[in-house]
């Protein structure tokens, strides 16, 4: 039997498996790990039960929409790690950084015309949505698509949801069954390099061996958008974070989360997003120390499972995720009866890219965006809707919001993403009392960041950042 649950597996056409098919490949677009990654061991499996070998691909094109050195630098990062792992067990391993436009575009189908079968990611939104849907029929061979991003697969709902509270008994009806371990890897048949088609054989980049910044540099992409100050890519920095986590901060998680300058989130989110770590390896580390230490969890699991499944859960069965076609009726008729209200003040989105309002605790969040590459959740709520108060249009502040996260969020172009910036026009939210602009829509005020924040403490620290490049503490 296969190594992880069916309800995490799609197939995406009906071609049958090459029979002198060479290896069997996995093409890693989104779980960039090898532990606690459904879809390789899927993909390991049907490698030892054919008698094959195991190819593992992975590509970063230079070509993918906002392309710039902080993407890059992080996907970069955690490749040497993935290709020591693979090695360790046997596994071949094929890494292929697109450089420039007029670089080979075709390395995969190149790498699937000797494959038995290709197995990939099962990503609702970005480029593996695009290529999930375009592949299959091109490929020639079974191609199998897994969820690996959330602890209950996305296909056991069957249709959106509406809310976290419609949500909530169905994932922990789940859990049950998806909340575990899977068996580490083991490969039967060793990989040989000479698989490899003659055509690609010299594309491979050998990333054990290569400085990340020089490989950066020579690539064809926006490179005035500088690495995080704060964050690097690969499992182990993952885990170096839930470690600090797990110590210092999840005994005051429940208290503290909405306070940014006490630091009590975990900051795990660049790294679920590129798949570096597994929601699967967080919540069971969380549920193991919370018990051995007598620590109250539940707010935490609530953010990494109900929340975040809830936002997969959107991505997967909307009809768009960057629209505010997809916002509930009562959402759309509210901004339709406010569209013409006068705003205090408007800013363009250069103005609102390069911080250059009048509200200093809105410039910080922006530049925390700058220059870590993502904003203090509490506070992202309060940026966006001030986007909103500040724009001409409602689509204007959408666009806005999703333009800054493209180009400069470590876990922008996610589920996540769309789902939470969404939620400042409304989105599995409730109608609120009717004011200007707003409508029923949820209101963010900066008197009330006061009354709840520590706001001078959070500006002086983004302003230290800002000129220092490092993070206090």
């Amino acid at each position: 039997m296969p190594a992880i649950e069916p309800e995490r597996i799609r197939l995406l056409n009906e071609a049958s498996p090459r029979e002198d098919g060479q290896y069997v490949l996995y093409w890693c677009q989104s779980s960039r790990r090898v532990d606690l990654n459904h879809g390789l061991a899927h993909a390991a499996w049907l490698a030892n039960e054919a008698g094959l070998p195991l190819l593992v691909y992975e590509g970063l094109t230079c070509s993918y929409p906002n392309a710039n050195d902080r993407l890059h630098t992080f996907v970069i990062e955690g490749a040497p790690e993935t290709a020591k792992e693979l090695r360790a067990i046997h596994g071949g391993y094929f890494f292929y950084p697109r450089q420039t436009g007029s670089d080979a575009n075709d390395v995969l189908y190149k790498l699937a015309a000797k494959a038995r079968c290709v197995v990939t990611d099962d990503y609702p939104v970005f480029i593996p949505a695009v290529h999930n849907a375009r592949v299959p029929e091109k490929i020639g061979v079974p191609y199998i698509a897994v969820d690996s991003n959330c602890i209950v697969p996305t296909s056991v709902y069957g249709k959106r949801e509406y809310a976290a509270y419609t949500i909530r008994p169905k994932i922990h009806k789940g859990m049950a069954k998806f909340l575990r371990p899977i068996e580490k890897v083991r490969l039967k048949y060793p990989w040989k390099d000479g698989l490899l088609p003659a055509d690609v054989r010299d594309l491979r980049t050998d990333v054990e061996h290569v400085a990340v910044a020089k490989l950066v540099g020579e690539a064809q992409v926006n490179h005035r958008v500088q690495p995080s100050t704060s964050f690097h890519g690969g499992t182990k920095q993952a885990r170096k974070h839930l470690k600090k986590f797990l110590e210092h901060k999840l005994g005051r998680y429940g208290e503290e989360k909405n306070e940014p300058s006490r630091h009590a989130t975990s900051d795990l989110s660049p790294w679920l997003h590129f798949g570096q770590i597994s929601a699967v390896e967080i919540a069971l580390e969380v549920q193991e120390y919370a018990a051995e230490h007598s620590v109250n969890a539940a707010s935490f699991l609530e953010e990494l499972i109900v929340r975040r499944e809830l936002s997969f859960n959107f991505a997967r069965y909307a009809e768009r995720v960057d629209s505010l076609e997809v916002l509930p009726d009562w959402c759309l008729r509210t901004m339709k009866q406010h569209a013409r209200d006068e705003r205090p003040v408007l800013y363009t989105p250069k103005q609102f890219e390069l911080a250059e309002t009048y509200d200093a605790l809105w410039n910080a969040t922006q530049k925390e965006m700058l220059l870590r590459g993502k904003i203090h959740g509490y506070y992202r709520m309060y940026w966006g809707k001030k986007i909103i108060e500040w724009s001409r249009t409602y689509e204007e502040a959408l666009e806005t919001m999703l333009h800054i996260h493209d180009i400069y969020a470590l876990d922008g172009r996610d589920p996540n993403t769309y789902t939470n910036v969404l939620w400042c026009f409304g989105l599995h939210d409730r109608p609120w009392n009717e004011r200007p602009i707003f409508g029923q829509l949820r209101y963010m005020s900066l008197e009330g960041m006061k009354r709840k924040t520590d706001v001078d403490a959070y500006i002086k620290e983004i302003a230290y950042l800002e000129r220092t490049g490092k993070d206090l503490g």
